[in-house]
């Protein structure tokens, strides 16, 4: 029997405020983690993601009192991330109430920190973000070393950025996917940095591509405007979970409205 998709609503903070930008830039402030946090949790939320997007970018500590009073609201999964660069900062961020740690820069940097945490801790606990931009290149000039997926758009590859999508790394999304799954990551956030805070959906053929190559949960993130998309990336992917911000943000639509909406498509959620 399949899965159940799951509906994360996706908390980025910066400063100790829940914010929500466009392609990653022009943020502005969407609320308090805690009050957001706890009212997605009566909304019927499966999981909570909740992400300081600056930190790495800053050089510096999550913030984890928020962590902490977030955690305190919420009876759903709970998963962190953004400047943890340590087995020791994954192991402070679970005590403060986390039930998963999400490491983008630092995994990148640092591949032995996905083993080693996922050996401490379970892989269960460790889930590895991946922020990707596409690449477009032309039948003429394909490079060797990319996986190129052909989209309705034209041919392209795309690429993983690293601090809060300020660096471009060379490193091809699809190809650190499966490293990634090597390396004992138990579930890739995947966002699409040229559909996120868009509302024109999520990036299909991106989702697709890495929810078929690996063996692993992909939770699609970046994009959706409006109940159709919530559909759309679960009849053309095989990714297990939708990430949204700005939609639940702002009052546009409840988790509740979402699942009824998939429910009424014969899409199988949780109750």
């Amino acid at each position: 029997m399949p899965l159940a998709r799951r509906i994360i609503p996706c908390l980025d903070m910066t400063e100790g405020k829940v914010v929500k930008g466009i392609k990653f830039v022009n943020i502005r402030e969407a609320g308090d983690p805690p009050e957001l946090a706890a009212q997605y949790d009566k909304q019927g939320a499966d999981e909570l993601t909740f992400l300081d997007i600056t930190a790495s970018s800053d050089k510096r500590d999550i913030l984890l009192d928020v962590v902490h009073r977030t955690a305190e609201q919420v009876f759903i999964p709970f998963t962190v991330g953004g400047g943890i660069r340590t087995v020791e900062d994954v192991r402070t961020i679970l005590l403060a109430g986390a039930d998963k740690i999400a490491i983008n820069t630092a995994a990148v940097k640092n591949h032995a920190l996905i083993k080693e945490s996922s050996e401490i801790f379970g892989r269960q606990c460790i889930v590895v973000a991946i922020d990707a931009k596409r690449v477009y290149v032309t039948p003429d000039d394909v490079p060797k070393d990319k996986i190129i997926i052909e989209t309705p758009d034209g041919l392209c590859w795309w690429e993983v950025y690293i601090y809060g999508g300020r660096k471009g790394t060379g490193k091809d999304a699809l190809k650190w996917a499966k490293q990634v799954e090597e390396l004992g990551a138990g579930e890739i956030l995947l966002t699409s940095m040229d559909r996120d805070g868009t509302k024109i959906g999520f990036d299909i053929p991106l989702n697709r591509a890495v929810s078929e190559s690996v063996r692993i949960p992909v939770i699609a993130s970046g994009g959706v405007g409006n109940l159709e998309h919530f559909l759309e990336v679960f009849k053309e992917t095989s990714v297990s979970a939708a990430l949204a911000a700005s939609i639940f943000h702002y009052g546009e639509y409840t988790c509740e409205d979402v699942k009824k909406y998939l429910k009424k498509n014969n899409i199988l959620v949780r109750s």
